[in-house]
Parts: C-alpha cells; structure tokens; sequence
C-alpha cells in the first residue's frame, strides 16, 4: 500500500541530514534567510540551487510556509480544511469516495493538501471540492476530450491526472463514469 503524505513527510523530516546533508531545521532557517515567500519560488530555488528533488522541495517550502510545523501531521484536518470553504458538498464527496473504495479493491483516500487523492498502488483519481462542484480527475492519457469528459484544471496532483469530470449531484457519477474510472485505475497499474 502506498505510503501517506504523513508518512512520507514523517520520514522526511526524520532522514533530512541523511539525505540531504541538512536538518529540516537548517533548512528552513536557509529558506528564511533567502527571503523568499512564494511556494513555487523556494521550490524552484531549493532544486536549481541546492539540489533538492522535487518531494524534498516540496516538504521544505511547505513546512517553512506552515510556521516551521508539518503540514501533513493530522490527515484528517486536511481532509476537514477541503470544506471549510464549501461545507455543502461534503455529503457529495462522501458518496462518491465511498463509491471509489468500495469498487476498486487496495483504494485508499490519502488527503493532501489542495486535493483529495485516491491510490492504490498509485494515484488514479484525483478530486478538487470547489464551492459548487466536486471536480474528478482521471489519468486517461491521450482519451479525446468531451463536453464531459474535459481537460483537467484540478490544483495539486501530477500532469497525469489529465481529465475531469464535474460532479454536482450523485446522479452524474453513472455507469460511465465507473467505467472511465476503470480505465484509470488499469492504466496507473500496468506492469
């Protein structure tokens, strides 16, 4: 089973000056001394200018911008923070995380922080809550866009999530919407 972001973030901070040649607190005192304030910019700064990959970039900037505490310590708060702006779509998103675990077997609900990703041996879906809409994201590859079917404009996860779907109600997540989720699901697990 996949690890957490809490996991990983975990081991991160734990293995830091292992494999980094830094504690997390030297970095973060680096990072703040740099006074740079934007997540993309210390990103950026942090592999072009000292080597970080892209996980370790991201633990770091996201644990300097969260006053020096990990952002992914208590998932369920992350999963909570999803509605604080849209708490009317939480009993939606509930239908239909319930409907993505139970159909496709190893499927675990890993909260991140801007997206709510569903993984089994690796993210196949990917969803977005916005104030009136709850938008899916698949990794379908090269599948010609629909009127449905659209390019993906979910904040977070990787360029592989290429497609979503917009769900407004639990009617919408229909027989061909569990299909497209299948293909989702075989594509991210091909050996």
């Amino acid at each position: 089973m996949a690890k957490t972001s809490g996991e990983l973030e975990t081991e991160f901070i734990e293995t830091a000056k292992e494999k980094t040649g830094k504690t997390l607190q030297e970095w973060l005192t680096l990072v703040k001394s740099s006074k740079i304030q934007k997540q993309n910019d210390i990103l950026e700064w942090l592999k072009k200018g000292h080597g970080l990959n892209h996980m370790q970039s991201q633990f770091v900037a996201g644990i300097f911008l969260n006053n020096g505490n990990p952002v992914y310590g208590n998932e369920n708060v992350l999963l909570e923070n999803q509605f604080i702006k849209c708490p009317e779509m939480r009993s939606l998103f509930d239908l239909v995380s319930e409907k993505i675990i139970s159909e496709f077997q190893g499927t675990q609900l890993i909260p991140k922080k801007t997206y709510l990703s569903f993984t089994a041996v690796r993210e196949f879906a990917a969803i977005n809550v916005k104030p009136k809409e709850i938008r899916l994201g698949l990794d379908l590859g090269e599948v010609p866009f629909t009127e449905v079917l659209q390019k993906s404009k979910l904040t977070g996860p990787m360029p592989r999530i290429s497609h979503m779907i917009i769900l407004t109600e639990i009617g919408q997540f229909d027989n061909k919407t569990k299909q497209l989720l299948e293909q989702s699901f075989n594509r991210t697990h091909k050996k």
